[in-house]
């Protein structure tokens, strides 16, 4: 069916995005946010851009309806409460296409889901459209908290800086008790009241040093009342194939700007920084020009018919600057898009995309060769994705974070937690993965706390980032924790009936060696020493301590297993 927009479509469209488009997200403006603090899930989605010829008219007016529905799908059964898209919402930048692109997120609020999104340079692209700021805020009323906010609260934009970045720069929070997170996202775009013509080629407004003291006073940890914070822009902090940023210029342009951004940032305590522009899935750590601060920069995997390939690490216009990124993980050619979930101090993100992959662009969308090698014109209709998890990390704000490069040991991994402490006691990162460029992936890893529940005798520890990109399974490791020691009997130590645990697919805990990769089950009596293999367990009753030989990440803590003793005893009689 051809998805073909009529004037009269265009004008209704145009006139319903003035009114209140959503009873539910006005509605939910005036419920307490107060209470208990619940797990909560937000989704990211990258670029949507059609580049090519539409044959079968699913993609009308630059935008390519085809994967947005897709995608809004994996949304709505992931039950996000709302998704941000970073910039970049339709090819041209015209106003119907721009309409376009708003009407594909109904699906979106008709699941009671918020749809929050921000300018890329291609709405700087339309005509005569002012840039692109009257048409997108008269569709997305929701960056100014009028409706379709689904609860949430404390909107602010720059309007001290110019009336131009009312609800293009803005923030808002979400959640509740422990649970709650700001969002600033940032509008650096031409507006009709500033445009510099940038030498790198893009038309700039109010520049970041225009808009830093609004942005230090949203991050601010000791007044914005909530726990978390992350930083929205489309342009990323230092990408893999664009040059630009959105400091004004090249990865060297302006560098007090960017050292007061990225100071803002860390002592504020914004982990992730996200970004688009790219159409690549990357992962990396940044520091700012002046080495004294770092922020972890998530670059959105293309939802386009256009992809990206990264350049050169020695090309003459990253000026030098590519030093100061460490390259965490890569995933080049896919669709694809994220799943950030809330849970007290914690975050985790899992990264999903389409299991083919190598897609290429263009005039060449989808054939499956490479973009610079595509011989033949491909079909132009986009297949139906078969997305899948990639990738799964966090961070926790009572836990720790490691950076552990290829060829060293995970024994700088130790963490403690109330009367808990945790330690990887043997294990070396043996990944041998490359990006693009051949930079050996460095991975990050971290650790978080949760207070122990009934049933276990430990706090709960998680462990994030030790798998590669595609797969679940760690290196191999062994990982050791403290248990009360009240709370266990002689016997049922001596049974293998005390034991390092995870959590099943139920969320049952269960022995952590049950969930290895391969490996063979077997208790000891005692502390842990070189040499023992994977799915060797045990516990060390004069150190207090359960350790297991493991390669997974998870939840672990330390609990009594009733149902192996008769498993445990035959062990010990062969």
């Amino acid at each position: 069916m051809k998805n073909i927009f009529s004037i009269k479509t265009l004008c209704s469209l145009l006139f319903a995005a003035t009114l209140v488009t959503s009873a539910v997200g006005l509605g939910s403006a005036h419920e307490s946010y107060d209470g208990p603090s619940k797990p909560w899930k937000f989704g990211v989605m990258g670029d949507t851009q059609w580049t090519t010829t539409d044959p079968v008219g699913a993609n009308p007016y630059t935008v390519p309806l085809s994967i947005i529905e897709q995608i809004n799908q994996q949304f709505i059964n992931a039950h996000v409460k709302f998704v941000i898209e970073v910039g970049d919402l339709t090819d041209d930048g015209n106003s119907i296409s721009e309409v376009t692109r708003a009407a594909a997120a109904q699906p979106l609020y008709d699941h009671g889901i918020g749809f929050f999104p921000f300018r890329g340079n291609h709405e700087t692209y339309g005509t005569n459209n002012s840039y692109g700021i009257p048409v997108f805020q008269a569709n997305y009323p929701q960056t100014r908290g009028i409706s379709n906010i689904f609860d949430a609260r404390n909107f602010s934009s720059p309007t001290n800086v110019s009336s131009d970045l009312n609800g293009m720069s803005y923030s808002f929070d979400y959640g509740r008790g422990d649970s709650k997170a700001r969002f600033v996202i940032i509008d650096p775009w031409a507006t009709p009241s500033k445009v510099d013509n940038n030498a790198d080629g893009y038309a700039y407004g109010y520049t970041i040093n225009d808009q830093q003291a609004w942005i230090s006073s949203r991050l601010n940890k000791h007044s914005r009342g909530t726990e978390h914070a992350f930083v929205f822009s489309h342009q990323p902090l230092i990408a893999e194939s664009h040059q630009d940023t959105m400091f004004s210029g090249y990865t060297n342009a302006n560098p007090a700007w960017q050292n007061a951004f990225f100071s803002s940032l860390q002592d504020n305590g914004v982990r992730y920084f996200l970004c688009g522009h790219d159409h690549i899935y990357q992962r990396s750590l940044i520091a700012s020009p002046d080495g004294k601060s770092s922020v972890q920069e998530i670059i959105s995997a293309s939802n386009s018919s256009k992809f990206y390939t990264p350049k050169s690490l020695t090309d003459p216009n990253w000026f030098g600057q590519k030093a100061r990124e460490t390259s965490v993980s890569q995933e080049r050619y896919h669709v694809g898009y994220y799943i950030y979930t809330i849970d007290g101090p914690r975050v985790t993100v899992e990264y999903y995309s389409d299991d083919h992959g190598n897609w290429a662009s263009d005039n060449c969308y989808p054939n499956g060769q490479t973009p610079q090698s595509c011989s033949v014109a491909g079909s132009h209709i986009t297949p139906t994705f078969n997305f899948v998890k990639k990738e799964t990390w966090g961070y926790s704000l009572n836990g720790k974070e490691f950076l552990v490069p290829q060829g060293q040991p995970y024994t700088v991994v130790h963490d403690a937690f109330e009367e808990t402490t945790a330690r990887i006691l043997d294990g070396m990162n043996n990944s041998t993965a490359t990006d693009y460029t051949a930079r050996h992936l460095t991975k990050t890893v971290d650790t978080g706390w949760s207070e122990r529940t009934q049933g276990i005798e430990s706090d709960i520890f998680t462990l994030w980032g030790m798998t590669d990109l595609g797969t679940e399974q760690t290196d191999v490791f062994t990982l050791s924790m403290s248990y009360d020691h009240n709370r266990a009997n002689r016997e049922e130590i001596e049974h293998g009936l005390f034991a390092l645990v995870t959590k099943d697919s139920q969320g049952k805990w269960v022995n952590a060696v049950d969930k290895n990769f391969g490996g063979i089950k077997k208790f000891v009596h005692g502390p842990w020493q070189q040499g023992y293999g994977l799915g060797t367990y045990g516990v060390d009753p004069h150190t207090y301590t359960a350790w297991a030989v493991i390669n997974h990440n998870s939840d672990f803590a330390v609990a009594k297993l009733h149902g192996e003793l008769k498993e445990s005893r035959e062990q010990r009689e062969e």
